[in-house]
């Protein structure tokens, strides 16, 4: 394939796109988008929005609307803002924590323990989820966007399955983390697992549910994708590999208190790094909202009167400020070249 040319892939169908192309629908929903706050526009950058056109098969229409939703939901929700000591009752079991190495492509390990779960709120456990995408995304070495669950099944039992968390969850990584996941790894699920998937199935995208791996310990076949993707030294026991030394909880949250000093630097509009020129938009006052509400098409995009219930204002936004590692988890220009845009599994 020549260096100009491009696969997309989604939903079993390819598209092929040149560079200039792709950079074209990037730069359209960026113009649909219309101009937005430093904060938010960090989410405007090349990277991240072909992240969403590449969920969306490079569709300008529902990429669009699917990044104005994430806009509006980052606007409420604040992700950036979670700090570990409002969530670190839920980690204490390490049902959810970032390992302290990469996989072999240098993307990000997040080990998932369900059987772990030791809290009934839905919001305080998407609250702990979404907090440790966040710190996963934040860690991301500078040539990579994805991450690696790594889900152990040990202990998993039917009491720790919930259709509304599980529905909740996938809602969240899907809708607002487009592109994130590289492979998931089921490790050791029990038979009575398989009914449950196939329940949950429909509420995934064909997209993830590709990308959804089983392994079993028992089964040479399927543990040489852990072989494939890990240092077995560094690799916990738990899932075949020679590390003992098991979760700590006081160790990991001095980790987490650590990182959590690095996440204000990078919404600082001073410490963002230059990216390729984008077109600066002049011609929309700084009193004018953005209406992230919308899912019209262009002609309806460019009527920007609309509703301000979401306290969002139009600003211009220079060119300097459209790519930050904050969402890319990377740390400077690389995070946009259009080269990274194929992801390394091939398959998103």
């Amino acid at each position: 394939m020549s260096a100009g040319l491009k696969k997309s892939s989604s939903n079993g169908c390819e598209k092929l796109l040149t560079s200039e192309e792709q950079q074209a629908k990037i730069n359209e929903v960026r113009r649909l988008i219309g101009p937005l706050p430093d904060k938010l526009a960090i989410y405007c950058s090349d990277a991240s929005i072909s992240r969403y056109l590449r969920a969306r098969n490079w569709n300008i229409k529902k990429a669009t609307k699917m990044l104005k939703g994430t806009l509006k939901w980052r606007a409420e929700y604040k992700p950036e803002e979670i700090r570990w000591e409002e969530i670190a009752c839920e980690g204490e079991t390490g049902k959810i924590c970032r390992t302290n190495f990469i996989d072999k492509h240098g993307r990000t390990v997040l080990v998932m323990r369900p059987s772990c779960q030791n809290t009934k709120s839905t919001k305080g456990q998407i609250r702990y989820l979404v907090y440790c995408m966040e710190n996963a995304i934040l860690n991301l070495p500078a040539e990579q966007e994805q991450m690696v669950w790594l889900i152990d099944f040990h202990g998993f039992n039917l009491s720790h399955i919930s259709v509304k968390v599980t529905k909740e969850t996938a809602h969240v990584l899907q809708d607002h983390y487009p592109e994130r996941l590289g492979v998931a790894i089921l490790y050791n699920p029990p038979k009575f697992f398989e009914p449950f998937y196939t329940l949950v199935k429909p509420f995934l995208e064909p997209k993830t549910y590709n990308k959804v791996k089983f392994v079993y310990a028992d089964d040479l076949n399927t543990m040489k994708i852990m072989e494939d993707l890990f240092n077995i030294d560094q690799l916990e026991s738990a899932f075949g590999g020679k590390d003992t030394s098991g979760f700590d909880f006081n160790k990991y949250a001095e980790r987490m208190r650590e990182d959590d000093k690095r996440m204000p630097s990078l919404w600082s509009s001073q410490s963002l790094p230059l990216a390729i020129p984008q077109p600066t938009l002049t011609s929309i006052t700084a009193s004018k909202p953005v209406n992230l509400d919308s899912d019209s098409d262009a002609s309806d995009d460019n009527k920007l009167d609309g509703s301000n219930s979401h306290g969002i204002y139009a600003k211009v936004v220079s060119s300097d400020n459209d790519s930050s590692p904050a969402d890319g988890g990377h740390n400077g220009p690389s995070n946009i070249h259009q080269d990274e845009i194929v992801s390394l599994d091939g398959k998103a």
